[in-house]
């Protein structure tokens, strides 16, 4: 497939190398566990979502920044691997790129500790210095590992130039009114969806409450991943929830990146809202059945 006939999306965020520590179980306060192995991944929710993007099939550009060290390099790298324009990563001089420390159970379940690094050096201005890279872009994805002043400033570039807004606000914070309203997409998790809304996201239910609530702060359209439990869809046809596809689950850590990188490509493709969502699923299906961030991303002919 030639690049002029793939959907260009255009990704901003983080680029973290990812220090994966097997454990049996959760640290209690205090406690001192050993780790059973550790593996060291190419990762960071943006770089993550990128590379879904560009396994199921689209031309991706990405915003961010690395530091001046061999984590770096390697992180970019490994963006170069799967074709992926490296124009807007700047290399930070005197600054470590950014550091995530994952904690993952038998189960596949994970805790994250993260040091932002270079991330925390990513600016507004770094986004207007590449505001070329909207050109032609079918989507921006973006997330909250980078400040929120570059995040502002990348969604109003985009809403001016026209280019729809897939927001995938992690870590959880609260967001204003006027960046939401702004927002084409918004596809958080559990936690994130009640961080947003005061209300505890446990089920269907509630999850359709919070939506109604976001959608009335001005989003189009709201996708709240729900784990095991599949994903729940709200815009201006109503509500609905799409069940996980079954699997075996060996690591959680890139299951919500890669549902965007299906969600996000199936729409910048010109697929309805609830096909691209389905896409989403597939892709996450495989990705929690691997051990690893971007190692685990599928391709598009896997689905």
């Amino acid at each position: 497939m030639e690049t002029e006939t793939r959907p260009k999306i255009l990704v901003l965020g983080s680029l973290n190398l990812d220090l994966v520590l097997h454990v049996a179980r959760m640290p209690g306060a205090g406690e001192t566990l050993a780790s059973e192995e550790s593996a060291t991944f190419c990762g960071g929710k943006g770089a993550n979502q990128a590379v879904a993007c560009a396994r199921m099939g689209a031309a991706v550009s990405m915003i961010g920044r690395v530091g001046d060290d061999p984590a770096g390099a390697m992180l970019r790298a490994a963006l170069a691997d799967e074709g992926i324009d490296l124009a807007g990563v700047t290399t930070t001089p005197a600054t470590l790129s950014g550091l995530a420390v994952i904690l993952l159970t038998p189960d596949g379940q994970n805790r994250i500790l993260l040091a932002s690094g270079a991330n925390a050096r990513f600016r507004a201005d770094d986004v207007t210095a590449h505001a070329g890279e909207f050109d032609s872009a079918r989507v921006m994805v973006c997330q909250l590992e980078v400040p929120l002043e570059s995040v502002e400033s990348a969604i109003a570039l985009a809403a001016a130039q026209g280019v729809p807004v897939l927001l995938n606000p992690a870590p959880a914070r609260a967001l204003p009114d006027d960046l939401l309203a702004r927002v084409d997409y918004l596809v958080p998790n559990e936690s994130e969806a009640s961080m947003l809304t005061g209300v505890e996201v446990r089920d269907e239910a509630s999850a359709a409450v919070a939506a109604g609530l976001l959608l009335g702060r001005g989003v189009r359209c709201v996708v709240i991943t729900l784990g095991a439990s599949g994903i729940l869809i709200a815009d201006e046809h109503g509500h609905r929830r799409m069940p996980a596809l079954p699997t075996t689950v060996i690591d959680t850590t890139a299951a919500g990146d890669s549902f965007i990188g299906g969600f996000a490509t199936g729409v910048a493709e010109g697929l309805s809202v609830d096909d691209a969502a389905r896409l989403g699923l597939s892709v996450a299906r495989l990705c929690v059945s691997r051990a690893g961030a971007q190692a685990s991303l599928p391709r598009r002919h896997e689905i």
